[in-house]
């Protein structure tokens, strides 16, 4: 019985030390459906899927379309949504060169399905800055660990090794620790 508890405590141990590493490079979670926003030129659109039941009178909410010096949500240009219940969309056109923020609130329970700020160029190639709440615009890219980024050979080089001496500290101090007798 004496042997038993130091190996189940060591044992535990270990088992939190080998889930550290995955729990350190484990990325955020999404933070529910929100919002996309593009351009194209002077259109701006922006699609969501969280407005998903319609109000009693139909509608499945409005987006408002903001410049930097109007302050809430009935000051923008505002748009009704249209849609099926998997997407909804809506769009502004003739949209002049500046920073915009585009935010969605739905009718069935008069919530906001997100905010994302965007910028309107007269370039081509359009400039997006989005905050917390919208969803990411290349989809969820699975792996183990780094598949968003590369680390190098080095860092994962320096990783393996710290775990190596890791396992090699645990053995150690477990075998000095099954000795009856210890100096």
């Amino acid at each position: 019985m004496r042997t038993i508890q130091p190996l189940l405590r060591s044992g535990l141990t270990v088992a939190a030390v080998a889930a550290l590493p995955l729990a350190l490079t484990a990325g955020p979670a999404a933070a529910g459906p929100g919002i996309s926003v593009s351009t194209s030129g002077s259109t701006v659109s922006v699609t969501t899927t969280a407005c998903s039941r319609t109000a009693p009178t139909g509608g499945w909410g409005t987006a408002s379309l903001l410049t930097s010096s109007q302050a809430n949500f009935s000051q923008g240009r505002q748009v009704a949504l249209s849609g099926t219940t998997s997407l909804q969309s809506a769009a502004w056109s003739n949209v002049s060169p500046g920073t915009y923020t585009v935010i969605v609130m739905c009718a069935s329970n008069n919530s906001t399905a997100g905010t994302q700020s965007i910028i309107v160029s007269g370039s081509a190639t359009p400039t997006i800055s989005s905050t917390a709440s919208a969803s990411p615009s290349r989809g969820v890219l699975g792996g183990l660990g780094g598949a968003t980024k590369d680390y190098g050979t080095l860092t994962l080089a320096v990783g393996g090794g710290l775990v190596a001496v890791g396992a090699a500290a645990t053995a150690w101090f477990l075998r000095r620790r099954s000795r009856p007798y210890r100096l």
